[in-house]
């Protein structure tokens, strides 16, 4: 049996990212209803505003979802505490220390899992005790790791350091990205690009059709020097872009990125001054799908390939 969907009791080995303002009860339940593993994420949720969450999710769908928390948050304990009262059987942990609350976690028999951009972070978290890492690759969409190293190097050697079940994340949209995430060492597959843009996602449709619009080198990592984050090129990236021609200060990027900048673009629809934050593999996305759908056809091509796969020949 796959270690990924024995660990999450799933049918398949697709996890949904834990998108802020694309990943709520709806684009969750309807990832797990499918056969894949749903994530709620709370990095874009006030706590009360998660709780509601937490409950519809559980009224949606009677098979496992789990808690995407950015460990910046500034209500962690309170985040984590409602985690806990409300019964959420996985967390996934990002954008920080492990150590911090894995313990607190799997004391309360939560499975837990930590998102790494490097073989270096992902031993710290096999360390700290988690039950499976995500290594996410310099594709992917929104904060992403300073090394700027790519999923096809990343997975291996983050496979060839650790013991725990692996799962791949960055520029994986279709079946076939799966499969060869799987043919590096991966376990599984995380999906956030493909989901933003699937009708359950929270998303603004503005939003959703510019991921479909985002042509190969339509978007790129930058302001590396607050949080990197990679985003599409609209004009709030060209205002930043401006001023880093004139070699600006730290103070003066965070008074150009001001406050909610991701909620303006993802949420709210404002394609010119909001941070729309996209993979990569966006140019691979053309249309806006069902996650039934989406699923079903990551599937199909996953089976396909894995066929095709084993008749090379040199």
């Amino acid at each position: 049996m796959n270690k990924i969907t024995q660990l999450f009791n799933i049918k398949y080995p697709i996890i949904q990212g834990g998108m802020i303002w694309n990943s709520g009860y709806k684009l969750a339940s309807a990832v797990s209803n499918a056969g894949g593993l749903g994530l709620i994420g709370a990095g874009s949720m006030y706590p009360e505003v998660l709780r509601e969450h937490i409950q519809k999710c559980k009224k949606a769908t009677d098979k496992p979802f789990g808690v995407n928390i950015p460990m910046l948050y500034p209500n962690i304990e309170e985040i984590m505490n409602i985690v806990v009262d409300e019964g959420v059987k996985i967390v996934f942990t990002s954008a920080g220390n492990p150590k911090t609350w894995t313990s607190f976690l799997k004391e309360r028999g939560i499975t837990v899992v930590h998102v790494v951009s490097s073989s270096v972070f992902a031993l710290k978290a096999q360390d700290a005790g988690v039950d499976a890492v995500v290594a996410e690759g310099f594709e992917a969409g929104g904060h992403n790791g300073r090394e700027e190293t790519t999923t096809l190097t990343l997975i291996p050697m983050v496979k060839e350091k650790i013991q725990i079940p692996l799962i791949a994340a960055g520029g994986i949209a279709t079946g076939r990205g799966m499969l060869a995430a799987m043919v590096l060492g991966a376990d599984g597959v995380q999906v956030g690009s493909r989901f933003a843009a699937s009708f359950e996602s929270s998303a603004h449709n503005n939003f959703k059709d510019t991921i479909v619009n985002t042509i190969e080198g339509g978007t790129q990592l930058t302001l590396k020097e607050l949080a990197p984050v990679r985003l599409v090129k609209n004009k709030f990236y060209h205002d930043v872009q401006d001023l880093y021609q004139k070699c600006p200060s730290k103070e003066e990027l965070v008074h150009l990125l001001g406050r909610a900048r991701a909620k303006k673009g993802m949420f709210e629809g404002d394609l010119d001054e909001g941070e729309l934050e996209i993979g990569q593999v966006a140019g691979l996305i053309h249309e806006i799908l069902p996650v039934e759908e989406i699923i079903r056809q990551m599937i199909a091509e996953f089976e396909v390939a894995s066929k095709e796969k084993t008749t090379f020949e040199f």
